[in-house]
């Protein structure tokens, strides 16, 4: 489905049951479920047509949670605003928010943002990594983890300084400035990518089977994970029931394999089906936009209901594609 309106949508990022748009203008809107404030409106009232995030202007960038909602500032600030069950917001507090408010103790410019299931992640001018909100399998990357809310940023040990970062359900990762990849958090599935299923991962691991190329930027599923190379290719690993890995193949995988007939890429973007084995998968390719993996919502947007193990087209009806994103049995495009 086609929405118009009238500015270019920049960005999308797609949650649990929520979505969000960044528009051209520097506002953010979103829709769907509401029940925790995800939706920034001042209300729990859900919405099956897009509204508008209350108070923001100059965002740069949007992360779509589980209950939960970020947005980048153009001056290196965040917001944050839905759950916060376990400190998700990081304003310090557990109270659920239905509008926006700041997210406090950042020692710097933010560039990027990610969002989890319940974790928020920051990556910092000068390459630091922060992390806050939930740590039951070690997503926050300190070593251990715990059922305690961490409402605070906490910085991320990381061996050089990041340039990319991204989140799965249950994990986080980091693309280092030479091009490797670190991962913490679940990896029930494999999908730390470190040979082995042994969970949690509390503190950064290497992906292994990277040697010779360059990760440009990542993202995670519930078990699996999607990286994008600098040469335009793609590589997957974890959990494959639905054929998510698109490698041609129904087998889980805990190190990387080629994403079969996917060259020229430029984004990429893991989906989920609740707590389970499978999920979908997305990339921009050439200008057009792919997915394979778990369909039966038809969140392939491939004209079926049917799962596949290998990159299919995608019509979009978008004259060109400048942002994706896979929620939970849904996918976004603009």
């Amino acid at each position: 489905m086609t929405v118009a309106g009238p500015h270019t949508v920049r960005a999308v990022s797609a949650g649990d049951n929520h979505g969000l748009a960044l528009l051209s203008n520097g506002t953010v809107k979103a829709w769907g479920s509401n029940e925790s404030g995800e939706l920034g409106d001042g209300t729990q009232v859900s919405r099956t047509i897009p509204g508008s995030v209350a108070g923001l202007s100059g965002v740069t960038a949007v992360a779509a949670g589980g209950h939960f909602s970020l947005a980048l500032l153009r001056d290196g600030t965040l917001r944050a605003w839905g759950g916060n069950f376990s400190g998700e917001l990081g304003d310090g507090t557990t109270a659920n928010r239905s509008l926006p408010v700041e997210v406090s103790g950042l020692p710097g410019r933010v560039t990027a943002i990610a969002a989890g299931d319940g974790t928020a992640l920051a990556l910092l001018a000068n390459g630091t990594v922060l992390a806050w909100g939930n740590n039951r399998d070690g997503e926050l990357g300190q070593g251990a983890a715990d059922n305690q809310p961490h409402p605070a940023p906490l910085e991320v040990p990381l061996p050089q300084r990041a340039t990319s970062i991204g989140a799965g359900e249950f994990f986080s990762l980091a693309v280092l400035a030479d091009g490797s990849l670190r991962g913490w958090g679940a990896n029930g599935s494999g999908q730390l990518g470190i040979g082995n299923f042994v969970t949690p991962q509390p503190s950064p691991v290497a992906t292994l089977g990277l040697s010779g190329v360059r990760v440009k930027s990542v993202d995670g599923g519930f078990g699996h994970t999607l990286a994008l190379l600098t040469n335009g290719r793609v590589k997957a690993w974890g959990s494959n029931t639905a054929g998510q890995l698109g490698d041609g193949t129904n087998t889980e995988s805990n190190t990387p394999v080629d994403v079969l007939g996917v060259t020229g890429a430029t984004a990429v973007a893991a989906g989920y089906t609740g707590g389970s084995p499978f999920g979908h998968s997305l990339a921009i390719a050439r200008g057009d936009v792919l997915a394979w993996g778990e369909n039966n919502r038809g969140q392939l947007g491939i004209g079926s209901t049917e799962s596949t193990n290998r990159a299919q087209p995608v019509t979009t009806g978008l004259a060109t594609t400048r942002s994706i994103s896979a929620g939970f049995q849904f996918s976004l495009a603009s």
